[in-house]
């Protein structure tokens, strides 16, 4: 099975691993509910990486479906990679914006999906089914990194939405 490479590959392999687990802790003034449950309808403010890993005690290998609608990398939505991964390279990264001018911009996109999908596939369940919204700029990469961790034989297809 073909593998994508990409600068940083080596050191966010398993960083996921790395990240510790965090306690959910429920705000009862920020509920929709009167009854405050961390076993139900959830909405969580915080780092995504963080949050995957605090749900992971509770939902591995509970979850039917995962929708995700991560930064599509055009060079426009100015976002800062944040894991702060133990590698010089990857901590010279840290806290400055990825824009179009950042050659290494689909490296640090990827760096920031690996971990993140890794978490997504230990929550889903067996037959599970994970979407993922990604426009053409980094849908090729996309494509690789979902075979390699989710297996390509997995793949079931892609829907193709014609905005204009």
């Amino acid at each position: 099975m073909p593998t994508i490479q990409f600068k940083g590959k080596p050191f966010v392999q398993n960083y996921h691993l790395t990240v510790p687990y965090h306690e959910l802790i429920p705000v009862p003034e920020k509920s929709l509910s009167e009854q405050v449950r961390l076993d139900d309808n959830l909405i969580i403010h915080g780092d995504n990486l963080v949050a995957l890993k605090a749900l992971l005690p509770v939902y591995a290998g509970k979850v039917k479906c995962i929708y995700i609608d991560p930064p599509y990398n055009t060079g426009m939505e100015k976002w800062v990679y944040n894991d702060n991964v133990n590698s010089p390279m990857i901590k010279d990264w840290f806290g400055k914006v990825v824009d179009g001018e950042d050659l290494t911009r689909h490296d640090k996109w990827l760096c920031m999906m690996m971990p993140r999908l890794k978490l997504l596939k230990e929550l889903l369940k067996e037959d599970g089914v994970i979407f993922v919204s990604i426009d053409d700029h980094e849908f090729a990469s996309l494509k690789l990194l979902m075979d390699e961790i989710f297996g390509e034989s997995n793949h079931i297809g892609t829907l193709i939405w014609k905005r204009r």
